[in-house]
């Protein structure tokens, strides 16, 4: 229906308020009126008293009778020089039921006055006192009938209201005109934006464009703009996302296999009596098989998720040293050091491989970082722990995070802190660690360098024998020599 729309209720609303505003300003109309009406008769009453001054008070009875019926009255007195004088007189068919001195009256007297003749419809006879016109004489008294005076009270508030009704027509239809015109379209234009751009939202054709000329709704299309482009780009990098991870667990899947089959090659390295294969035999069999778990997690990874963590007590001593003489490799001639600071003793809950994961992510973050600067540089690692958790922290003294990267350090695509980093290495770490009820954490970075702290919590205590359950691969680089 019209009128449940913005432009009908301005519409009724309009018209209502003004025809209140009238009904407001008609009964002081009407007030005004009735004062108009009784002054109007005493001043016929004034000419025709003066008519018979003029005479010398020598007038017939007849004459007398045609004065006071064009005046409208009964009778006149009028009071000269302190003299009280009754110039024009009648028979007065009935007793005089009120006076009503027009002498300056109050407003609300006039109101009160005229709503009591409204109500009461049959006629009475009353006394009117006012003020002579150019000051003739003191006072003048006049005794007149009401029968005339309701119908023509009626009858001008009839045409009030008929007037109110043709404005109220008039400024409700200009105002709605003007409404529609600022602000319904308007709103109309911004509502067909945004059912255009729910239809095809990767269709930037379908963006809004600013044009309101009213402040606020230009304000809405400039905040619905805003959104819409956010949004777009939004679907578009999570439409790359989707792709990406359909390529990604393609390539998982036809890795896997290769790595399985060089998995093989590497336990019968394991047989050798070469010492240097030996040593380097039992880390790349550990190597082979994180790529192995990585290909299969990254199958889930396209399902955004990550598996559970398999929680195990570990040596993270041991986990270390396997993260950094990888490191190390890769460093190659760079002027770079590692530092450990990682008691041999501390044995913790987590998933080995998963924390892997996380320290090597850091890591290379860090070695990354210290690399691009151009100058020597040291990674530190260092571990200890209290009554309720568990606390690794991983330092560089690389040139910090830019503005960017620590805005949006956590979100995927946009927190990379190097030129063409994707930023999902930290995503995936802090994912990981809220996994075994921690969290990862920027402690702090700028031009001295950079700290990552990771937290996680103790929760059930450890075995008094944990050497009874450390997992094999914990086990077997335990007793290995801490890199310098």
């Amino acid at each position: 229906m019209f009128f449940n729309t913005l432009s009908g209720r301005f519409l009724a609303l309009t018209i209502v308020f003004v025809m209140l505003a009238e009904v407001l300003i008609l009964v002081p109309s009407i007030a005004n009126f009735r004062e108009d009406y009784l002054l109007t008769r005493l001043e016929r009453a004034q000419i025709a008293s003066l008519a018979l001054l003029a005479t010398d008070d020598v007038i017939d009875e007849d004459l007398e009778g045609e004065l006071l019926s064009n005046a409208g009255v009964y009778n006149v007195v009028l009071r000269r020089d302190e003299v009280r004088q009754l110039i024009l007189s009648s028979v007065i068919p009935q007793p005089i039921e009120a006076t009503y001195d027009l002498r300056d009256p109050p407003e609300w007297e006039l109101i009160r006055d005229a709503l009591v003749r409204l109500w009461r419809p049959e006629p009475v006879v009353i006394r009117v006192i006012g003020d002579p016109v150019k000051q003739a004489g003191l006072l003048i008294e006049i005794t007149l009938s009401t029968e005339g005076l309701r119908s023509a009270m009626i009858e001008y508030g009839l045409r009030v209201l008929v007037l109110s009704a043709v404005i109220s027509i008039c400024t409700a239809l200009l105002l709605f005109l003007a409404v529609r015109g600022f602000i319904v379209v308007p709103i109309k234009r911004v509502v067909d934006y945004m059912q255009s751009y729910a239809a095809a939202p990767e269709d930037t054709r379908r963006i809004i464009e600013p044009r309101a000329g009213v402040l606020e709704l230009r304000e809405a299309e400039m905040a619905l703009k805003s959104l819409q482009t956010e949004l777009t780009s939004a679907l578009r990098q999570k439409e790359r996302l989707a792709q990406l991870g359909g390529a990604v667990a393609k390539i998982s899947h036809d890795l896997r296999n290769i790595l399985t089959t060089a998995q093989l090659f590497a336990d019968r390295m394991e047989a050798s009596e070469d010492p240097a294969v030996k040593r380097a035999a039992p880390k790349i069999v550990r190597a082979i098989s994180r790529a192995v778990t990585l290909c299969e997690t990254t199958l889930a990874f396209g399902k955004a998720e990550e598996p559970a963590p398999a929680m195990n007590r570990i040596a993270l001593a041991a986990l270390v040293a396997d993260v950094v003489d990888s490191e190390r490799l890769a460093a190659g001639e760079h002027d770079l050091s590692f530092a450990e600071d990682v008691p041999a003793t501390m044995i913790l809950r987590a998933d080995s491989d998963q924390l892997f994961r996380v320290l090597s992510n850091l890591i290379r973050n860090a070695r990354e970082a210290v690399i691009a600067s151009a100058r020597p540089g040291e990674i530190g690692i260092r571990a200890d722990e209290d009554d309720d958790e568990w606390t690794i922290r991983v330092t560089d003294t690389g040139p910090g995070l830019p503005p960017k990267a620590r805005d949006n350090l956590f979100t995927a695509f946009q927190g990379g802190g190097r030129k063409g980093g994707t930023g999902l290495g930290l995503v995936i770490s802090a994912e990981l660690i809220r996994g075994h009820g921690g969290r990862l954490e920027l402690a702090r970075t700028g031009p001295d360098g950079t700290e990552f702290l990771i937290r996680l919590p103790k929760g059930a205590k450890l075995s008094e024998d944990p050497e009874r359950s450390l997992p094999h691969e914990a086990a077997a680089t335990e007793n290995a020599p801490l890199a310098n």
